[in-house]
């Protein structure tokens, strides 16, 4: 009986995850990579394949009780945990409404939402928040870290997080640790070029905020957007 090291890397499913991503893989093989092993009569991909078909597929596995998976000769405690476990955030995640995500509709809003966290920084830390249409924070990223200047906000590395979430508009936000949020020429100059971007690739750039000591500027208002 083949053991998964036996199976040609390509067909692994952990390193088929790392290298194409969790999409391209069947139910039984992202079962197989929380199983992590299988019997000494069957592979771990036998035996998640197993799992599936007595149950008849995710939808009545996603209801099965710990007692019920350990049932499966050849799944333990240890491995009924996990499978419980791992259903259960699938569930959560698939029950979040969009009513419970942070809307910004101004930028005391977009200020709000990040000044406790920003304004105790030692160092500069550059953020996007990713919005919907609707203007609620889909994702929130820290770009990068040090003093801001166009040749390190690279519109790449802002745009890619957007993709990633299918953002349908961003806000910018960066803190000033001396505490005045007055903007800088740096922070115009890389305001204006994401901007430009945003306007090419159709994601819109909505505002730059700058975090002070228990006040922002907001670079819209002050009219460079």
């Amino acid at each position: 009986m083949l053991a998964i090291r036996d199976f040609p890397e390509e067909e692994r499913p952990r390193e088929r995850l790392i290298h194409n991503g969790p999409k391209g893989l069947s139910n039984h093989e992202l079962l197989a990579i929380l199983l992590r092993t299988g019997t000494k009569g069957e592979s771990v991909l036998e035996l998640a394949n197993k799992l599936l078909k007595t149950f008849g597929g995710l939808r009545m596995l996603k209801e099965a009780s710990v007692q019920e998976i350990m049932g499966i000769p050849g799944i333990g405690k240890a491995k009924a945990v996990q499978i419980i476990a791992a259903l259960e955030l699938g569930k959560r995640i698939h029950q979040l409404a969009y009513e419970d995500r942070y809307v910004i509709r101004s930028p005391q809003d977009a200020s709000n939402y990040v000044m406790e966290e920003m304004r105790f920084l030692k160092q500069e830390h550059f953020v996007g928040l990713y919005l919907n249409t609707k203007n609620q924070v889909l994702h929130k990223q820290t770009i990068f870290i040090g003093s801001l200047n166009t040749s390190i906000v690279h519109p790449r590395e802002v745009f890619k997080e957007a993709l990633k979430c299918s953002a349908a508009s961003f806000i910018c936000i960066h803190n000033h640790p001396s505490g005045d949020p007055s903007p800088s020429k740096e922070d115009i100059e890389v305001t204006r070029r994401l901007s430009e971007c945003g306007k090419l690739i159709g994601i819109e750039l909505l505002d730059h905020i700058i975090i002070g000591e228990r006040k922002y500027v907001s670079l819209k208002e002050k009219g460079y957007l």
